[in-house]
C-alpha cells in the first residue's frame, strides 16, 4: 500500500516528490542507436525493432482502408456511442479556444497583430500494449483537425497478431486522422522524426508514453523536431480532508496506478483517520482489479502524507507539480486559488479524474514528472504557430523612426539605423 509519511518538514518535500523512475533513466545510447538505424534503414529498421521489442513480425506498417472500415463492426454500439459523446465534448471544449486577437495600434500609424497558423504535419503517439488508449486518439486528433493541420498521423504499437485495436481505429476515423501506422516505442518516434518510405516525417510530435517514449521525444527535440511536452508515466495527487469519501479517494488512486508499474499516486491529507480508511479501501478495491499486479507495483512507489492543514497540502502539491490534481476537500473552489503547478485540476468529491481522461472535454495529454511547473497540457494552441505581423505608414515611421535609430546606434548596429534613415529621407523628399 501507500508508504506513509507523517508531518514531513518542507525541506524534505523535494525528496518525497521524486518519481519512482527518476533514478533509472533510459540509456541515451539506445535511443540514439534506434534513431540512427531508422534514419539509415527506414521501414526495415521499424520491422526489426518491432520484432525485437514487441515480439511482433510485421508486413505492412500502414493500417489499410479495409482494416479501418472493419473496425466499426468489431466494437459494441455502446462503446461507439460513448466515443461519439466524448468526441463531441472534446470538440466543444477545444473549439471554444479559437480566438482572434485584435490589431493593436501601438503608436499612430504603427499596427501590430498576431495570427494563428496550423502546424502542417503532426504525429500523434498513442500507447497500445496492455491498454490500448483510444481516448488519446480523440484528445490529439480532434484539436489537430480543428486547428487545420493538413497531415495528422497516428503511430501505435501493434497487438500480438500484428493488428491495431479496433477502438483505436474507430476513434481515428471519428477524429479525422489521415493515416495510422502499426509502430510503437522509440522506433515510432524515430520514424516520425526522420521519415521512412511509409511513415512521413512530421513537424511536431504529440502524445504520452512510457519512459522510453519520453526519452525518444526528448532526443527528437534535440534533433530539431518540436514536441508537445515531456509526458511520461501517469500520476495523480489527491488532497483530501475529513469531508472526503475514502472509497472515492482509493478509486481515484487506483485509476492511475493501473496505468503502469512506473506510475505514481500520492495522497496528501490533514486527517490521519482518512489515510487509514483509504489504505483499507485500497486493499479491498485492489483485489477486484484485473490489472491488480500492475497497480500493486505502482503503489509500492507511491505515498500517503499527513500534513498539518490543507493549505500546507497545497504548498506540498505545488512542489510536486502533479499531472492530475484532485481536491477532495470541503471548499474545493476556494482552495484551488492556491494551486500554481498542476496539469489538470479536479474539484470536489464527484469530479473524478477519469472524467478528464475520457469525456468531460478537457485534454488528458498533460505534463508529468514535475514538468507542470513550466508546461501546460495539450490544447488547440499546441497545434498552431503564432505569427506576428506589423504595418507602418510613412507618418508612423516618422514617429517611431527616431526611437529605432537611437536604439540601433546605441547597440552599434549601423545598418539597422540606416534602414530607417533611408526611408525617412524618402518621406522628407516626397513632401518637397
Amino acid at each position: 500500500m501507500l508508504s506513509v509519511q507523517l508531518f514531513p518538514e518542507p525541506a524534505a518535500w523535494k525528496s518525497l516528490s521524486r518519481r519512482p523512475f527518476s533514478d533509472t533513466p533510459v540509456a541515451p545510447v539506445l535511443v540514439r542507436k534506434v534513431f540512427e538505424t531508422v534514419a539509415a534503414k527506414g521501414d526495415d529498421a521499424l520491422r526489426h525493432y518491432t520484432l525485437q521489442f514487441d515480439n511482433v513480425s510485421l508486413g505492412e506498417l500502414r493500417v489499410s482502408d479495409k482494416e479501418l472500415s472493419a473496425a466499426a463492426a468489431q466494437i459494441s454500439e455502446e462503446l461507439k456511442s460513448a466515443i461519439h459523446t466524448a468526441a463531441q465534448n472534446i470538440r466543444c471544449f477545444h473549439e471554444a479556444q479559437q480566438l482572434t486577437e485584435p490589431v493593436v495600434e501601438t503608436m499612430p500609424g504603427v499596427r501590430c497583430w498576431r495570427k494563428s497558423v496550423p502546424v502542417d504535419r503532426v504525429g500523434c503517439y498513442v500507447p497500445g500494449g496492455s491498454a490500448p488508449l483510444f481516448s488519446t486518439v480523440l484528445m490529439l486528433g480532434i484539436p489537430a483537425q480543428i486547428a487545420g493541420c493538413t497531415r495528422r498521423i497516428v503511430c501505435t504499437p501493434p497487438d500480438r497478431s500484428g493488428g491495431v485495436h479496433p477502438a483505436i481505429l474507430y476513434a481515428a476515423s471519428i477524429a479525422g486522422i489521415t493515416d495510422v501506422f502499426k509502430v510503437g516505442g522509440i522506433q515510432a518516434i524515430a520514424a516520425m522524426s526522420c521519415g521512412t518510405a511509409t511513415i512521413p516525417a512530421v513537424d511536431k510530435i504529440f502524445g504520452p508514453g512510457n519512459r522510453y517514449v519520453t526519452a525518444a521525444k526528448q532526443y527528437a527535440q534535440q534533433s530539431g523536431i518540436a514536441v508537445d511536452m515531456p509526458a511520461g508515466p501517469s500520476e495523480v495527487l489527491v488532497i483530501a480532508d475529513s469531508s472526503a469519501v475514502p472509497a472515492f479517494v482509493a478509486a481515484d488512486l487506483l485509476s492511475q496506478a493501473e496505468h503502469g508499474p512506473d506510475s505514481q499516486v500520492m495522497l496528501l491529507t490533514d486527517s490521519g483517520e482518512l489515510l487509514v480508511a483509504v489504505q483499507a479501501e485500497l486493499r479491498q478495491q485492489l483485489e477486484l482489479l484485473p490489472r491488480k499486479d500492475i497497480a500493486l507495483q505502482a503503489l509500492q512507489g507511491s505515498r500517503g502524507v499527513v500534513l498539518s492543514d490543507i493549505d500546507t497540502c497545497i504548498a506540498f502539491s505545488n512542489v510536486y507539480a502533479p499531472e492530475h490534481l484532485i481536491l477532495a476537500v470541503e471548499h474545493p473552489v476556494r482552495m484551488s486559488a492556491g494551486i500554481r503547478n498542476a496539469g489538470s485540476v479536479f474539484l470536489g468529491n464527484y469530479t473524478c479524474e477519469s472524467a478528464g481522461d475520457y469525456a468531460s472535454g478537457t485534454n488528458h495529454t498533460l505534463p508529468t514528472a514535475g514538468y507542470a511547473r513550466a508546461y501546460s497540457g495539450v490544447s488547440l494552441e499546441s497545434f498552431t504557430k503564432k505569427i506576428s505581423f506589423q504595418s507602418i505608414t510613412p507618418s508612423g515611421l516618422e514617429l517611431i523612426g527616431p526611437v529605432i535609430e537611437t536604439m540601433a546606434s546605441a547597440e552599434g548596429l549601423d545598418a539597422h539605423k540606416a534602414a530607417v534613415r533611408i526611408r525617412l529621407s524618402r518621406i522628407q523628399s516626397d513632401k518637397l
